[in-house]
């Protein structure tokens, strides 16, 4: 390969290092910081974006990415092709938005973060309101830097799902909702529905790790090269292929939200340790959007986690870390109580078939604020208003409503929407694995992952960004993605374990 493009690797690694550097800062500061570290951990953040600023729009780097773009030889292999590809959006992006606006986002997301835990602790609103108001109007000014054709929204979402665009997510999405919305009536009429009375008592959170870790080992993850602690909030950041940490938060009287959380972020993990390692610090070997990265924390959680061969050999797992508990429990029961369909005012702990409802209420407020329609003193009141639509319920406390997620602290409008692509992703990914692991339910009720583990570093992990997400869908599944899978898995599952016909 020629000198212009290896020169390009080496500034894209140096990037990779910063970029991780900073994430290394941001996981330190949900786990391990001090609170009074957050002033001096604001000024970190804020010098190292603007650092990491100042690379991505250097002249040098779009020298050689011209001089790549150019080139036969990257024409003629798929990596560096990608590569180049990559790192140009990469830096079209960055050379529109100003370093000291780079810098203010990176400093208020610090400062909104702290507001947001301590907002949220305290069921208190007005810690963190002028701090989001103060992050919508810098997201604002990104967005008009940045450019769209048809509304804000979507430079702000073209960060974390290439290519998308607001209207046609709420297109697909209203599509989605339109098929929920009948299994949900449905469900509500079953005579005999489940109840989530088995996963509730008192499980120290000791107790809870250990069974959180012997599931994380279960499915592949590697501790060697990955951590495992408790954040207000839970997450997953990559640094490297060697270097992947998961956080969880325990409820001492509901097993499941812990639990869950692990599989969820495992999945995440999973994607991070499994992406090329041949290619790190390259753009191709990075994830290839949110909506793919999220695809495999649902599929993880849901399509594995709440089966019910997987809980049957969970079952025992439970029974050896509380056996005067869980000794004599039915698997089936179990993997009944598991699957309770109910409205709830928590994204995190929703089921699969409301989870969905929770993801358009935050679409929908987003692009309304991110518009101008609709102010940061509107959102609690209008947060209120959009649960009791979608999910029928009132909202108590701010704590249980607009404060519950960190999303907003940080600055990341247009994140929530590839939540929803993930479950239908993860549905028509989890489907193709089965049409190649036919035993696939024997192996997880063994306990036995590796199968779907490897299908997955091969098909998904694997490829890293060499493909964009629409086009790795299609190669994996054989057609573009649609909501079908997932509302034929809904119906499916949900019509048994409810005993109605949907």
């Amino acid at each position: 390969m020629n000198d212009r493009y290896l020169r390009l690797l080496g500034l894209a690694g140096e990037i990779h290092d910063l970029a991780s550097t900073m994430g290394l800062l941001e996981w330190d500061q949900e786990v391990m910081m001090p609170p009074r570290g957050v002033e001096g951990r604001a000024r970190q953040r804020a010098t190292l974006a603007a650092v990491l600023h100042d690379r991505m729009v250097d002249a040098e780097l779009g020298d050689v990415l011209a001089a790549s773009a150019a080139s036969a030889d990257v024409a003629a292999d798929p990596w560096a092709a990608a590569n180049v590809r990559e790192m140009a959006r990469q830096r079209d992006r960055a050379v529109k938005v100003p370093r000291e606006l780079v810098a203010a986002l990176a400093r208020e997301g610090t400062l909104a973060q702290q507001a947001w835990v301590a907002a949220r602790q305290h069921d208190d609103w007005a810690r963190f309101a002028p701090h989001l108001a103060t992050l919508v109007d810098l997201k604002r000014r990104e967005a008009a830097a940045v450019g769209y054709a048809t509304e804000p929204y979507d430079a702000l979402l073209d960060e974390y799902e290439p290519g998308a665009k607001a209207a046609d997510l709420a297109a697909l999405f209203a599509r989605l909702r339109d098929g929920l919305v009948p299994v949900l009536d449905a469900l509500r009429g079953a005579a005999r529905p489940p109840t989530a009375a088995l996963w509730r008592g008192d499980f120290a959170e000791a107790d809870q790790d250990i069974l959180g870790r012997q599931v994380l080992a279960a499915m592949g993850y590697d501790f060697a090269a990955g951590r495992l602690d408790v954040s207000a909030h839970p997450f997953t950041q990559g640094f490297n292929p060697g270097d992947v940490r998961i956080t969880t938060r325990y409820d001492v009287h509901d097993l499941q939200s812990g639990l869950y959380a692990n599989l969820h972020e495992g999945g995440h993990a999973l994607y991070e340790l499994g992406l090329p390692a041949e290619r790190a610090g390259q753009p191709v070997g990075a994830a290839v959007s949110l909506g793919i990265h999220e695809s495999q924390s649902r599929l993880w959680e849901n399509l594995v986690g709440r089966s019910r061969p997987f809980v049957s050999w969970l079952a025992g797992e439970m029974a050896a870390v509380w056996p005067e508990r869980y000794e004599a429990v039915d698997p089936e029961a179990l993997y009944r109580a598991a699957n309770v369909v109910s409205p709830s005012l928590i994204r995190i702990e929703a089921d699969e078939v409301t989870y969905n409802l929770h993801i358009i209420v935050r679409m929908e407020i987003e692009r309304a604020l991110v518009a101008g329609e609709v102010q940061v003193a509107d959102l609690p009141a209008l947060w209120r208003e959009k649960v009791k639509a979608y999910l029928g319920l009132d909202v108590p406390t701010d704590r249980e409503g607009v404060l519950q997620d960190i999303h907003w602290s940080f600055g990341l409008f247009g994140y929530f929407p590839t939540y929803t692509l993930g479950n239908l992703y993860s549905a028509q990914l989890f489907a193709a694995a089965r049409r190649h692991l036919p035993d696939l339910d024997a192996q997880m009720a063994a306990g036995e992952l590796g199968d779907l583990l490897g299908w997955l570093r091969a098909n998904v992990h694997g490829p890293g960004s060499l493909y964009r997400a629409d086009e790795l869908c299609v190669r994996v599944t054989g057609r573009e993605l649609s909501v079908d899978p997932f509302l034929d898995h809904v119906r499916r599952k949900f019509g048994e374990v409810y005993g109605v016909a949907l």
